[in-house]
């Protein structure tokens, strides 16, 4: 076949198809448009999922007569007109592509009628062919109004699915845009029933409103608020707590200078941010606002405008990473956000007082741990005491400075009962522990770290991709204090340590746990994971196992060191390290009051 020029219908439902991939589509772009003009109100009728009928009308700027054959001309904007404009895009919309996309695989109506004008005007357009502007009756503002799409295009029909599906995507579509304006009001009904609405916020009022009016009062209830700023760029919004986290990304949402996005480098940085905190196979919920000069930003770089392009996008994605880790690195459990209490008695666990460090010792061994013996069945063996009352002390009225209450007993030899002033309280203590150490290893390793020279070089047999595993993160295994050296491509030898590692550290398992868990790692890598793998490693191995027995105050030091330890509420796994069962719950349980 010879090369042709295409014509100009066939070009308009070519690029159709790269912007309006669905009736969602069709609905952001035309309420973008009604956003950029000024509009302070927009509703949206649908029918059939949006196929049927789609109308969006808005209070906006409007446009006068002899524009409306432009607004469905492509690439004809009123948003940019130089190189210089696109380098620094601040509206919504600006390529001119949507109004003749949709004109060209739909039935198409507008009407508008800018402030001041006497009258309206209306311009029909089916299947791409204009018909002549003409008078209409029609209020201060813009109404958009598509029927049948996709109607002269049977292919791209088949794959619309059901009027159900359909509207889901575009309730989904209006809630972003809702939560990007909340200067705006939105209604969204769909035939006789009301899917959306929620009233402007006048100045001044929280912004957090038409956060619950959208995602409801149970997100907020369980998130973060975020806000941090370096220079031209600033971050504020909420993060999911780390026990909101979901099965499915499905309430994640990014916005750059009040565009929606999906981009792949933000969704990194803050599921980075999560890296200690969040169970394996599970999805932190966030709503975050990035704003930063529109000269750094390339919003050009896809037709539906999803995906951006920063030019400095390292800076970007560490600038987001530190704001989501220091935000959660805040949380102490029971919602304090800096709870230092004194601790005694339990070996293994020193003050992380902020206010009046204390030295740490070196790592220790679980078994160097001057705990009670264990019997032969695993259980622990009960020491004598001078009295059967002698925890009688630990059910005082418990300080309502300390969140996790005090101790009252151990059950199973795995969980830590205490009580606070609003209930019961029940800790997994290893759970607790591992988070403690690790935090405590981690502000270790942050200075310069002492090592010793081995007397033997330890071998350590592991299969050949672990080994790779192992030498592709050298660098950070020196920096850690590591000595390593590849003997054959199935061993290596340890010849030197870190001074604060125990003693009866097994070396060979740690390294063959490390290099697992570097192989079984997902998304995206960072310079600081090898390291980190390493401390949760050392950290799990050395925390108090089950079965251990504890005195009471040994109990109360790890619920003191739990307040003062950041991200206290998870162990770095992701899992939960307490939970609280409060009176009322507990009076419901045995029907009290009744």
């Amino acid at each position: 076949m010879p090369i042709l020029v295409l014509a100009g219908e066939l070009i308009d439902q070519i690029a159709a198809g790269e912007v309006i991939e669905r009736p969602a589509s069709a609905v952001k772009e035309i309420v973008e448009n009604a956003l950029d003009a000024g509009a302070s109100r927009v509703d949206i009728d649908i029918e059939r999922g949006g196929v049927g009928l789609l109308r969006v009308r808005d209070d906006g700027a409007g446009m006068p007569a002899a524009e409306l054959p432009l607004a469905v001309a492509r690439h004809a904007t009123s948003k940019i007109a130089s190189l210089d404009d696109l380098e620094s895009v601040g509206t919504l919309g600006f390529r001119g592509e949507a109004l003749p996309s949709i004109g060209s695989v739909a039935k198409l109506r507008i009407v508008s009628r800018p402030a001041g004008a006497e009258q309206a005007s209306e311009l029909l357009i089916e299947g791409g062919r204009a018909e002549p502007v003409r008078p209409a009756a029609h209020p201060p503002g813009t109404t958009v109004e598509v029927r049948d799409l996709f109607y002269n295009v049977p292919a791209r029909r088949k794959f619309v699915r059901s009027d159900a599906t359909e509207t889901g995507h575009i309730v989904r579509w209006v809630e972003r845009l809702a939560l990007s304006r909340p200067d705006v009001a939105f209604r969204l009904r769909s035939g006789g029933r009301t899917l959306l609405d929620v009233p402007a916020l006048v100045q001044g009022e929280d912004t957090a409103r038409r956060v619950e009016a959208v995602l409801g009062a149970e997100f907020l209830e369980r998130a973060l608020p975020l806000a941090h700023a370096a220079g031209p760029v600033a971050v504020e919004g909420w993060i999911g707590a780390p026990t909101a986290a979901r099965a499915q990304p499905d309430t994640q949402y990014w916005f750059v200078n009040g565009r929606h996005v999906r981009d792949r480098l933000l969704m990194s940085a803050v599921r980075l941010g999560y890296r200690d905190v969040l169970y394996h196979g599970r999805h932190p919920a966030y709503l975050l606002h990035l704003t930063l000069d529109p000269r750094l930003v390339d919003v050009n770089a896809h037709p539906a405008k999803l995906e951006v392009r920063f030019r400095d996008s390292r800076q970007i994605h560490d600038f987001v990473f530190r704001a989501v880790e220091r935000t959660l690195a805040a949380v102490r459990p029971g919602g304090a956000s800096g709870v230092h209490g004194a601790t005694t008695g339990l070996p293994g666990i020193v003050s992380t007082s902020e206010s009046a460090p204390a030295a740490s010792p070196a790592f220790a061994s679980p078994a160097a741990l001057p705990f009670p013996p264990i019997h032969r069945d695993g259980l622990p063996a009960a020491s004598a005491t001078a009295s059967p009352w002698a925890v009688a002390e630990a059910l005082a009225v418990p300080d309502a400075a300390e969140p996790l209450g005090t101790a009252i007993a151990q059950l199973h030899g795995i969980y830590i009962l205490a009580q606070n002033r609003a209930g019961l309280v029940l800790v997994d203590m290893h759970a607790a522990h591992e988070r403690v150490l690790y935090e405590q290893y981690k502000r270790q390793m942050q200075g310069v770290v002492a090592s010793q020279a081995l007397l033997e070089p330890v071998r350590v047999a592991l299969r050949a991709h672990e080994v790779a595993a192992v030498l592709a993160a050298a660098d950070e295994w020196t920096a850690l204090g590591f000595g390593i050296e590849q003997l054959s491509p199935e061993s290596l030898a340890v010849r030197q340590v870190p001074a604060l590692l125990g003693a009866r550290t097994d070396l060979a398992e740690l390294l063959r746990a490390v290099a697992r868990d570097a192989l079984d790692e997902t998304g995206s890598r960072h310079f600081e994971e090898p390291g980190h793998r390493l401390l949760g490693t050392l950290a799990c191995r050395s925390a108090i196992h089950a079965q251990r027995r504890l005195t009471i105050p040994e109990m109360n030091a790890l619920l003191r060191q739990m307040e003062a330890t950041e991200r206290a509420d998870q162990c770095n796994h992701g899992r939960p390290t307490w939970t609280r069962l409060s009176l009322a719950e507990l009076d419901q349980l045995f029907l009290r009051g009744r």
